[in-house]
């Protein structure tokens, strides 16, 4: 006999921060909000789809639509190139001719695509709502403070600071004006080496933003430097949460800074999914935490990950910790070669902020560019993009 519950209604009631996620508020101290000026196409419109292929076929070689690894499948479908963040800043700049660049990203992503692009050259963001939460831990206040008790410990000079890509442009414009350089996840190794050749040997440091843990387990897994070598700079304690003595003693100053998605991979987590699956290669991306990357078998960018399991044998097992839009549409690759692709966490957990660029914001983005209006548009000042330019040529003339 089958019974039937209804469902009780639960006494809970949404925090802000929740609907503000959901676009049903709005964030007066933010500097994006979550309203576009125009109406949204249903999300069970049915016709979204046919939409998007006729905007796009209208505008033709004048839009140039680039979808990061993180996006929909519904998103990626229109995207006419996919890669990691600065792989598509790249792919822009590579596209002069293309008069609209539709970043589906996230804000950072849009702001280092306006820097390398030309000036005639307009980048579109579907929805300004889509940020990062590991760029937005670090502003430009912050890091100017933190300079000051650098300077005041007498280390300034000694330091150069080294930003990665997940950063917004004022992040980068400071890197550049004070002499350092931009990473990614895969050459934070030669970014670091290359901050650490600026100075006099052994008494150089490096100021690593906005995310601790790459910084970490670069320094440490790549570079053979010790915990110890590390400190973490907090930007919502006095002087850092640090002492003089420890900020002269580091080699290392981390960003008190993580990805929300990666930082929640744990070390239960990899002995779960071993346990589960016999045999299992776990692969995780260099965000994750330091105890993580350390129990993975191989750990590598967004780009290594779809590498790897490319070239891995048919049959094997593989436990990725990284976004799961990514990792779900590996999974459906790779279906027909036997290899089992798994999510390394039993949590579902999707980049909220990613997720925002879906088919309704893509359409609307895309007819109101056909109509001849240019919406959310995303703009870096002069005086920042020539800094944060300088911070992104020191990157690309890394060896």
């Amino acid at each position: 006999m089958r019974v039937v519950t209804t469902a009780q209604p639960l006494d809970v009631q949404p925090t802000p921060l929740a609907l503000l996620l959901l676009g049903r508020e709005a964030d007066p101290k933010s500097e994006r909000g979550v309203e576009c000026p125009g109406d949204l196409p249903a999300p069970s419109d049915p016709d979204l789809v046919e939409r998007a292929r006729a905007a796009k076929a209208k505008l033709g070689d004048k839009v140039f639509v680039l979808g990061h690894h993180y996006q929909r499948d519904e998103v990626i479908e229109f995207a006419d190139v996919t890669g990691d963040s600065f792989k598509l800043a790249r792919d822009a700049a590579a596209r002069p001719d293309a008069e609209y660049i539709v970043f589906c990203g996230v804000h950072f992503m849009a702001e280092s695509a306006d820097i390398l692009t030309g000036d005639d050259q307009q980048v579109i963001l579907p929805d300004l709502a889509a940020g990062c939460s590991m760029a937005d831990m670090a502003t430009a206040e912050q890091v100017a403070e933190c300079w000051d008790v650098l300077t005041e410990a007498g280390i300034a000079e000694q330091v150069v600071p080294v930003s990665y890509m997940n950063s917004s442009a004022d992040i980068k414009a400071f890197t550049g004006k004070h002499g350092g350089t931009i990473c990614t996840s895969s050459n934070a190794k030669r970014a670091l080496d290359w901050a650490f050749e600026q100075g006099e040997p052994g008494s150089t440091k490096v100021l690593f933003l906005p995310d601790q843990h790459l910084g970490r387990n670069t320094a440490v897994r790549d570079m053979g430097m010790s915990l110890d070598d590390c400190v973490v700079y907090n930007p919502h304690k006095p002087n850092g949460g640090l002492t003089v003595e420890q900020l002269r003693d580091a080699k290392m100053i981390l960003w008190r800074g993580h990805c929300s998605v990666h930082g929640r991979f744990s070390l239960d987590s990899v002995n779960d999914v071993r346990e589960r699956i016999p045999g299992v290669n776990v692969l995780v991306h260099p965000e994750c935490k330091h105890e993580v990357v350390a129990a993975a078998d191989y750990v590598g960018s967004t780009e290594y990950i779809i590498k790897a399991l490319e070239a891995a044998p048919r049959g094997s097992k593989w436990a990725i910790g990284t976004e799961l839009n990514l990792v779900r549409r590996l999974a459906n690759r790779f279906a027909s070669e036997d290899k089992e692709i798994v999510f390394l966490d039993k949590t579902v957990c999707f980049c909220s902020t990613m997720n925002r660029i879906d088919l309704p914001h893509l359409v609307w983005a895309l007819e109101s560019l056909a109509a001849g209006k240019v919406v959310n548009r995303i703009q870096v000042d002069k005086e920042t993009e020539s800094f944060a330019k300088l911070a992104l040529e020191r990157m690309l003339a890394l060896p």
